[in-house]
């Protein structure tokens, strides 16, 4: 956290960049539709614009098997009147989801099973990637921030990757917002707001999420001090073994690498290290220490 103050942020200059899960397999159960999603979060991204001529807006779309840049307001050629830039978000969006189907299909073979989570993790990497970049670029920077509209399930495979971009993050103060669409609530999104001091939100009605997203995620990192924002009512903290990829309660924790497995191994799986510690009483199978 040494390098984060040497940083000039212009108070109530934003640079938002937003994470939207395009999860075919989320979206088709759901109970709103994707199209009516995209008349929520477009409206929202022009309000954003809005409220300051200054503050900038990137869109990532978050596929099961990839992720890439949707919009860019800072990009000359994302300019114009409102229409066209709608347009231009859906047909973007339309490509990247034909594309990485493609892709899902070519890395599952036959495609017996589906993907269901997205691929966080990328985009996560790809939002710190982006906003590096600013932070590059001139001597003042708007205060960056991430937005995770996520409606699919945690992938607990993902789990090491995610806790290391959570971490970046809150490294380089860039708060992580959580906008929850899906039917439950992401242990990995309520540790990334919590650790990097952002805003967890699970709206209860959906039709109206505009009026959320506007009223929670559209101030500003300064004017959030002065306003009673939502706090979760608890955060799950539970991780991911390295093993079976399960979220656990309690487990086995290498003492080099601090991996985490959820059953007794006499060597780890991700250093290499041998336990010199007997094995459990394996008639005490459920005990974890």
């Amino acid at each position: 956290m040494a390098s984060a103050p040497s940083k000039l942020y212009q108070d109530d200059v934003s640079l938002v960049v937003a994470l939207l899960d395009t999860n075919p397999f989320f979206w088709a159960g759901a109970s709103l539709p994707f199209s009516e999603f995209l008349h929520h979060v477009i409206p929202f991204i022009n309000t954003l614009l809005l409220l300051n001529q200054l503050n900038r807006v990137v869109l990532i779309a978050t596929g099961t098997s990839s992720c890439g840049y949707i919009f860019d307001s800072g990009d000359g050629n994302s300019s114009g009147n409102s229409n066209a830039v709608c347009s231009g978000i859906i047909k973007k969006l339309e490509d990247f989801v034909g594309k990485d189907s493609k892709i899902t299909k070519g890395s599952n073979g036959d495609s017996t099973r589906p993907a269901i989570s997205s691929l966080l993790s990328g985009s996560l990497s790809l939002a710190l990637c982006y906003i590096q970049r600013i932070f590059r670029c001139g001597a003042r920077h708007p205060q960056p921030r991430i937005l995770c509209l996520q409606g699919s399930p945690d992938g607990p495979e993902q789990y090491v990757a995610v806790m290391n971009s959570i971490f970046s993050a809150q490294r380089l103060m860039i708060p992580i917002d959580s906008c929850i669409v899906g039917a439950q609530h992401s242990a990995f999104l309520q540790q990334a707001s919590y650790i990097t001091g952002g805003v967890y939100l699970k709206p209860q009605q959906l039709d109206g999420l505009f009026q959320f997203l506007a009223a929670v995620f559209a101030t500003d990192l300064h004017s959030r001090n002065f306003l009673r924002l939502p706090k979760p009512a608890g955060v799950d903290f539970r991780a991911s073994c390295f093993c079976h990829k399960k979220t656990i309660d309690m487990g086995y924790v290498c003492s080099v690498c601090l991996s985490i497995f959820c059953k007794y191994h006499k060597k780890c799986s991700t250093c290499g290290s041998e336990f010199n510690q007997a094995a459990p009483d394996s008639t005490i199978p459920d005990q974890k220490h």
